[in-house]
């Protein structure tokens, strides 16, 4: 199935302030999306070491639980990140970069949440089917992740946007009234 061009999509009727704060809102519900899972994951990987056969597991499994259990943790710190950022930097006039800096942290917790999930199901894949059916399993976790996540969304802004950055978007700055550029973290009251 070929994907079809759009036409050029057109450009809201928003300030700069306002569509900031509607990208803030829009990143922070697809941030409630990944907290959830994440929460579960994480509440899942704390109780696995209070279960009877925890205690059975080998070296490399629990190194695997380790590293799995901190990259969970470390997702959910890059998550909740956005909310203290705007907490800290509210009403300080830097909504701009209050996204930016959000919207990488959201990347990298992406990112992080790819190999706490790819670590998990090796390490249940691990104890239930034996190492080289764990390894598989996780390789196919990440290889999923991969290209759900990064490699399909890149395939179709390259298709069906011909890498453009976006209505009024340029990489260094936004494009605002009369063609000028305002700088990231110069506009918005956060």
């Amino acid at each position: 199935m070929a994907a079809s061009l759009p036409a050029e999509a057109p450009l809201r009727n928003e300030t700069p302030l306002e569509r900031d704060d509607r990208n803030f809102a829009e990143l922070l519900q697809e941030l409630r999306v990944l907290q959830t899972g994440v929460q579960i994951l994480f509440a899942f990987l704390l109780t696995l070491a209070f279960t009877p056969r925890f205690p059975s597991l080998d070296a490399a499994q629990r190194g695997i639980y380790v590293v799995t259990l901190l990259l969970a943790v470390s997702a959910a710190m890059l998550f909740t990140a956005p909310a203290a950022l705007h907490r800290v930097l509210f009403r300080r006039g830097v909504k701009r970069t209050i996204v930016d800096v959000s919207s990488r942290l959201a990347g990298i917790g992406m990112a992080v949440l790819a190999l706490a999930l790819t670590g998990s199901v090796l390490l249940i894949s691990d104890v239930v089917l034996g190492r080289t059916a764990g390894i598989a399993t996780g390789v196919g976790v990440l290889a999923g992740c991969a290209g759900l996540w990064a490699a399909m969304p890149w395939w179709l802004r390259r298709v069906l946007c011909g890498g453009r950055q976006g209505p009024g978007r340029t990489p260094t700055g936004t494009t605002g009234p009369a063609g000028t550029t305002e700088t990231p973290g110069t506009t918005g009251r956060g």
